[in-house]
C-alpha cells in the first residue's frame, strides 16, 4: 500500500522533506509526493487544475495517477520526488516576500522581479540537494510558486501583505486560524543554504524581517543594493 504525501514544508532542526519522515514511520511502503499549483477552495470548488504525482517508481505513479484525477482536477506522473517536494516547500518563503513588496506598495514589475529572481533562489537550493533542474519549470516549481504569490486566497501570501503593512509577525499569527508554513521553512532553508554554501539573498532579508531585526522596507533597499552580477548563475 503506497503513502503519498500531500504536505508541503520542510521538519524544523533535522531539515527532512516529508517524504522521508513517512519513510522512517512506514518503512517498506512505496512514497511519492502529490503537489502543484492547487489552492483548495478553487479544487473544492471544481475549477480546473494541475497537479504531479511523483514517486521513484513511476509506472506505480501511473497507476495511481487515475485515483486522483476528476474531470477537473488533470494529474501528471514524474519521478523527481525531491525536486516536487522542494518546490512546494521553497515557494512559501518567496511568497512571502512577494506579498510583502505588495503590502510595501511596491508594482508589478517589483512582484515580477521577485518572483523570478526567488525562483532562481529556490532552484539552486533544489539542485544542490538533489532536484532535477526542469522540475522547478514545472508544476510543482514555478506553477506552484505563481499560484502561491499572486493569489489573496495564500496564506504566506497574506503573511507577507501584512508584514509590509508594519504589522508584527505575531499579531498577524495570532490573528489567523491557518498556518502560514514559510513562516517556519524560512529559517530553515537559510539553514540549508548555508550547509551548501550558496547565497540565498531574499530568504536572507526575509528571515532578518520575520526575526524582528529588520524593516519592510530596509530588506528590499538591501536587496536593491547588492553588487551587480550576471543573471545566470551554475547551478551545481
Amino acid at each position: 500500500m503506497p503513502v503519498i504525501s500531500l504536505s508541503k514544508g520542510l521538519e524544523q532542526g533535522s531539515h527532512r522533506r516529508m517524504s522521508e519522515i513517512v519513510e522512517e514511520l512506514a518503512p517498506g511502503r512505496p512514497v511519492g509526493v502529490l503537489t502543484g499549483p492547487n489552492l483548495a477552495r478553487e479544487v473544492l470548488a471544481g475549477s480546473p487544475a494541475a497537479a504531479v504525482l511523483a514517486m521513484s517508481d513511476v509506472a506505480a505513479a501511473e497507476r495511481l495517477a487515475s485515483t486522483f484525477a476528476r474531470e477537473h482536477f488533470r494529474v501528471y506522473v514524474g519521478h523527481d520526488v525531491v525536486g516536487c517536494e522542494l518546490g512546494g516547500a521553497l515557494k512559501n518563503v518567496v511568497a512571502l516576500a512577494v506579498g510583502m513588496a505588495e503590502g510595501l506598495g511596491l508594482a508589478d514589475n517589483s512582484r515580477a522581479a521577485l518572483i523570478t529572481r526567488g525562483l532562481a533562489e529556490v532552484t539552486r537550493l533544489g539542485v544542490a540537494m538533489g532536484g532535477e533542474p526542469a522540475t522547478f519549470a514545472g508544476l510543482a516549481g514555478l506553477g506552484d510558486l505563481l499560484a502561491t504569490c499572486l493569489s489573496p486566497q495564500s496564506r504566506n501570501h497574506h503573511v507577507g501583505v501584512e508584514l509590509g503593512r508594519g504589522r508584527t509577525l505575531g499579531e498577524i499569527t495570532a490573528a489567523m486560524q491557518q498556518v502560514a508554513e514559510g513562516v517556519k521553512t524560512a529559517r530553515v532553508v537559510l539553514e540549508l543554504a548555508a550547509e551548501h554554501r550558496l547565497e540565498m539573498p531574499i530568504t536572507s532579508e526575509l528571515c532578518a524581517v520575520l526575526d524582528g531585526g529588520r524593516d519592510p522596507g530596509e530588506a528590499y533597499r538591501n536587496l536593491l543594493g547588492r553588487s551587480l552580477r550576471p543573471e545566470s548563475e551554475p547551478l551545481g
